[in-house]
C-alpha cells in the first residue's frame, strides 16, 4: 500500500530522529537486514502492517555525517532534539539529496535520509518492490 510512496509524507506527519513534523524526508537503509532491524525496534507487536522491501536508486549527491558532529547521547531513545536540528539544517541547506547517518541501533551500519525538497528528488526511482512477511518473533518485546 505505502511501498510506492517515496514522498516523505509519513516522516512529515510524525517527525523522526532526524526531522521535525512537517519536514518531508524519506528514511532508508543501506541494506535489507538494517531496514528490518530498524523496523523491528520501532514496531508495535499489536499492529503489523503489510511490509515490502523497496529498492530505490538515488543520484550520487550524498552528505556523510561525521560522528564527531553528534552529541554523546545520540543513540538514546527518545532521540535528543539536537539530531532533528542537524537534519533540519541539512534539509534547509539543500546541498545534497541524501544524508548518510549511522544507525542508532547498529552504529557500524548506515541509514540514508532523503530530502524530498531537493531539486533532484525527481531522479529518485523505485527499482523493485518485494512483499515481505515478517516473522512475529522479531517483534516480541
Amino acid at each position: 500500500m505505502y511501498a510506492q510512496d517515496i514522498s516523505g509524507t509519513g516522516a512529515a506527519l510524525f517527525g523522526g530522529r532526524w526531522n521535525k513534523k512537517g519536514t518531508r524526508v524519506l528514511y532508508t537503509s543501506e541494506s535489507r537486514p538494517l531496514a528490518l532491524l530498524e523496523f523491528a525496534v520501532n514496531a508495535s507487536p499489536s499492529v503489523i502492517p503489510e511490509l515490502s522491501f523497496v529498492k530505490i536508486e538515488i543520484p550520487d549527491s550524498i552528505t556523510s555525517l561525521d560522528m564527531s558532529a553528534l552529541p554523546d547521547n545520540w543513540r538514546e531513545y527518545p532521540a535528543p532534539s539536537a539530531l532533528s536540528m542537524i537534519g533540519e539544517t541539512w534539509v534547509r541547506e539543500n546541498k545534497s539529496i541524501a544524508l548518510k547517518i549511522p544507525s542508532s541501533v547498529e552504529p557500524n551500519s548506515y541509514n540514508y535520509i532523503l530530502n524530498y525538497a531537493h531539486p533532484e528528488y525527481e531522479k529518485v526511482k523505485i527499482i523493485d518492490i518485494e512483499p515481505f512477511h515478517i516473522d512475529i518473533r522479531l517483534l516480541k518485546k
